[in-house]
């Protein structure tokens, strides 16, 4: 039996991740993960700047080429989208309720 790399998770995963992009830094993403061994599949929403990375790779290793390659990134979650969502309407409304500046 084949002994697998210690680069390699014994199980598949799925990672969201969220990647302060524009349309250029795509390429330059991809280059960055192509150099990585067991990444199966990489899909870029570029519109709403998240990437899904699927594969045998520890997720602590995806983040660290992706801010290599000179990209700000950092793992997403559902419940932090929620969190800020609700912190900025809160925010946004109590700031300036009784305030009038013009």
């Amino acid at each position: 039996m084949p002994q697998r790399s210690l680069f390699y998770h014994h199980f598949r995963s799925e990672f969201f991740m969220e990647v302060e992009m524009v349309g250029i830094h795509e390429k330059r993403l991809r280059k960055c993960l192509s150099k990585l061994k067991g990444i199966e599949k990489v899909e870029v929403d570029v519109s709403s700047q998240k990437v899904m990375v699927t594969g045998y790779v520890h997720r602590n290793k995806i983040l660290k080429a992706i801010r290599r390659g000179g990209l700000k990134a950092d793992f997403w979650s559902t419940q932090n989208e929620l969190l800020c969502v609700y912190a900025s309407a809160s925010y946004g409304s109590l700031r300036f309720n009784n305030f009038n500046f013009f």
